[in-house]
């Protein structure tokens, strides 16, 4: 009880008890669905979603080249996001917080790495930065996807919202402060492939009776 007393001086554990609180209040199968949605679901459905953007939006866009090198850094961005937070979780070593803390209602069992930061959070707000690099549209999907996985994580009572916050920091940071070296490096290569057998991986198929798109002068300035 004196522990409860005190989570009012301390921010965090008190928004994690708040958020976790409502896990003890719902039903059986609210709890295994946020528990499935926030362990795989949210994940899946941003890789979805990434999928989506390449073929629908990325090989549209005018721009076609420098799109698909975007959606590719969005991807490339949540690995380098995720390695990036090994030495992370090493230096800072905070626990799960149901190691110290006593009455959470821990959805998800076996947890026994460290807890700062959450590698859902960093791997999907790193693909959702990317992805709105691409496409606004669906770049504020994609950050609403990232911020619901960051709720799933504190309802589930695994992460404190504080390493959701540090997660959300670590995705975008590195996908911004690494974009314009990961798009020199990219955007040469879906040129290439746009003028070659595999064009179409980078510009949608023409139209019956329209003639296949033909690189822009952005496209021959990036080759160039």
């Amino acid at each position: 009880m004196a522990e409860h007393a005190t989570d009012g001086s301390n921010p965090d554990l008190g928004l994690l008890r708040d958020i976790n609180g409502l896990a003890k209040d719902s039903p059986h199968w609210v709890d295994r669905s946020v528990e499935f949605i926030g362990e795989y679901g949210l994940i899946v459905l941003m890789l979805l979603l990434a999928g989506w953007c390449w073929w629908r939006v990325a090989r549209r866009s005018e721009q076609a080249p420098a799109a698909v090198a975007g959606v590719v850094w969005s991807g490339l961005a949540a690995g380098i996001a995720l390695l990036l937070n090994i030495p992370v979780r090493g230096l800072v070593e905070r626990p799960r917080p149901f190691v110290d803390h006593e009455g959470l209602d821990v959805l998800i069992k076996g947890k026994s790495d460290f807890s700062f930061v959450s590698d859902h959070a960093t791997l999907t707000m790193a693909m959702a930065v990317g992805l709105f690099m691409v496409s606004r549209k669906v770049g504020v999907v994609a950050i609403l996807i990232a911020l619901a996985e960051g709720f799933c994580r504190v309802f589930m009572g695994v992460h404190y919202p504080t390493d959701v916050i540090g997660g959300f920091a670590l995705g975008t940071a590195t996908a911004l402060l690494l974009a314009p070296l990961a798009m020199a490096l990219l955007t040469p290569v879906t040129t290439a492939m746009s003028r070659s057998r595999v064009r179409g991986l980078v510009r949608s198929p023409a139209r019956r009776g329209e003639a296949y798109p033909m690189p822009t002068a952005y496209d021959k300035d990036l080759a160039a």
